[in-house]
């Protein structure tokens, strides 16, 4: 089978490409950075260095796959978060038409029911609705919750201010997912090729509140009592600014966190019964008390 995987060599790309090799397939991954190319021919892998703003690129990589699997990169500085996003879907579908692919993996996010109102997922909403115009293509949207990964920015606020905080909730349950549990979903729904039509699945790995999560990171960095402190969506926003991210970015992550608080961001996961992954938090805040030495 020969599968197209974009993403570069992100936390989810390389243990998917590792566990399609495995299985005696040929992977093709594509990179916007040229320098990645040796780490993935070193991993067994063939390199297909271009641009996802690039259709025709996409096309010409796509033509011949069994199936695809779809990852929006994350944005750098653009001006228009949601409406970059909801584009790069558009490019997707075209170039999945063009080359005659029939069968996708896309990864979206919990929360991507909301149109509006969750920050750069609604963007994915809209990625989404691009790929459900296909017809003729099955297509499994994978929605995975927060990113342990994701937790990591939080070093500075506790070494610096000695508190972890958003504007999430205390008491809210938030969904997390480790990409090494949407790898072996992804790798699970590409070897088998067993979803027809449009359909979605969550993944998850753990459900936790913000005060769980504040305990949980605190422990083995020697800070039990670590306070969380809970941000109103200005004060996130602000905060935010003043850690250099540009403004575009720190208007949606904040209006995320709003959508996370109110329990939108999850309500349809509800709906959906899920089998949560290996990987719990306390497995992870063993690898943030790394890092956090690190820094």
């Amino acid at each position: 089978m020969k599968y197209v995987l974009s993403g570069s060599l992100g936390h989810i790309n390389k243990p998917l490409a590792q566990q399609l090799i495995a299985a005696g397939h040929q992977v093709t991954i594509i990179s916007s950075n040229a320098e990645r190319q040796a780490a993935i021919t070193a991993l067994g892998a063939d390199a297909a260095i271009g641009s996802v703003e690039d259709t025709v690129f996409l096309s010409d990589v796509f033509a011949g796959a069994d199936a695809v699997f779809t990852l929006i990169p994350p944005a750098h500085n653009p001006e228009h978060w949601k409406e970059s996003i909801h584009g790069i879907g558009k490019n997707f579908a075209a170039a999945i038409k063009t080359s005659g692919v029939k069968k996708v993996v896309n990864l979206s996010s919990i929360g991507a029911h909301m149109p509006d109102g969750c920050g750069p997922v609604s963007g994915l909403h809209f990625a989404e609705q691009e790929l459900n115009k296909l017809n003729g293509v099955d297509i499994k949207h994978l929605r995975p919750g927060f990113f342990y990964t994701n937790l990591l920015t939080a070093i500075g606020m506790i070494k610096h201010a000695g508190i972890y905080g958003n504007n999430y909730g205390a008491g809210n349950p938030i969904v997390l997912t480790h990409p090494n549990d949407i790898a072996k979903v992804a790798a699970e729904e590409l070897l088998n090729l067993d979803f027809t039509g449009h359909s979605i699945r969550y993944v998850a790995s753990d459900e936790r509140t913000s005060t769980e999560i504040t305990s949980a990171l605190g422990a083995p960095i020697g800070k039990p009592n670590l306070p969380y402190v809970e941000f109103t969506d200005e004060q996130s926003l602000n905060g935010m600014l003043q850690a250099g991210l540009p403004k575009e970015i720190a208007v949606n992550y904040a209006e995320m966190g709003s959508a996370a608080r109110s329990g939108e961001m999850f309500a349809d996961y509800k709906k959906h019964p899920v089998e949560l992954g290996a990987t719990k938090l306390e497995d992870f805040a063993k690898d943030f008390a790394t890092a956090y030495s690190a820094k």
